[in-house]
């Protein structure tokens, strides 16, 4: 009897390039042994819904699209007891946890680490009930990245990042935080928030820090304090493009939970897409919770430590 494979699909994603693919990549799937059930998304948490429902059904599920298609398979996944192995073809723009676990960018090279790679038990964020594979994030810069144009990025690199910030500049809203991290309580006016597992966010390497291991069961976190006046402003600039390590407008640190807490609402982002509105936020890592496809043999060695900021807990 054949393997089954689910093959889920988000058509619109990275301007619907699977589309002159799919063919090749079902056929791949096929001349693998697995008999194939494709299923092309209707509409924004699709996925979930059917990860949870149908997964058990499937040896293998196969998602392609961009980290939101994955975020809300993986989502699915964690809402199930018995869990089956993910396979991941990136066609989005950005692709930041792909990259991270080292997927090929070419569409039918990531259709074989699907099939032929080894299960790689990766962490998963849990947020106040619901799931992210990659990063949560709060305010000024959070959609930043995601609003610049992928053709800017990679032709100007870290000045898109900041010429699309610099449109919002003169209107920096800060928030009145209480965070609960470590057994240590840390109150302050921050001005931007991100709770990631990944080598990049946004398109952005080593902007969530070094020394990041997918599998350890703990977070990377940086939080941005209100700058007082242009000084400090260029100072968290510099360390973020450059990552110098001479301000304290930067905290730092790992951890494995924490908690949030604010005076108002505040708007987050999970893996790139709307979050929510939240006043306290539970955050967790559930440790090698999803096992993701990977390239046979690969390794995920993490890299020099180094995180930028001098308040490090």
């Amino acid at each position: 009897m054949k393997k089954k494979l689910l093959f889920v699909f988000n058509p619109f994603s990275g301007k619907g390039q699977i589309k002159n693919r799919l063919l090749s990549i079902v056929d791949y799937f096929v001349k693998s042994g697995y008999e194939v059930t494709v299923y092309p998304t209707q509409q924004p948490q699709d996925a979930v819904e059917l990860i949870e429902l149908e997964a058990g059904r499937y040896e293998l599920i196969v998602c392609s699209g961009g980290d939101g298609t994955l975020d809300e398979v993986v989502s699915g996944m964690m809402r199930r007891k018995e869990r089956v192995p993910i396979g991941y073809i990136p066609s989005g723009s950005t692709n930041d946890f792909a990259g991270s676990l080292k997927i090929p960018k070419n569409m039918d090279k990531a259709a074989r680490v699907a099939v032929e790679g080894t299960p790689f038990a990766c962490d998963v964020g849990s947020f106040n009930g619901e799931y992210f594979v990659y990063i949560a994030a709060f305010g000024l810069f959070t959609d930043v990245s995601y609003a610049t144009s992928q053709d800017l990025k990679n032709r100007i690199g870290h000045l898109a990042y900041l010429l699309e910030g610099v449109k919002r500049i003169t209107s920096i809203q800060s928030f009145h935080l209480q965070i609960s991290v470590n057994g240590r309580e840390i109150e302050d006016e921050f001005i931007y928030g991100m709770i990631t597992n990944s080598t990049s966010a946004g398109g952005f390497k080593n902007i969530t820090g070094k020394n990041v291991k997918l599998d350890d069961g703990m977070f990377e976190v940086t939080l941005i304090r209100m700058p007082k006046n242009p000084i400090e402003l260029n100072a968290i600039i510099a360390s973020l493009t450059n990552l110098i390590d001479d301000t304290d407008l930067i905290y730092t640190f790992k951890t494995d939970a924490l908690n949030i807490r604010s005076l108002e609402k505040i708007s987050w982002t999970l893996d790139g897409e709307y979050g929510g509105d939240h006043i306290e936020v539970e955050i967790y890592n559930e440790k090698q919770a999803v096992e993701i496809m990977v390239k046979p043999g690969m390794k995920f060695l993490p890299e020099n430590t180094f995180l930028f900021g001098r308040n490090k807990l």
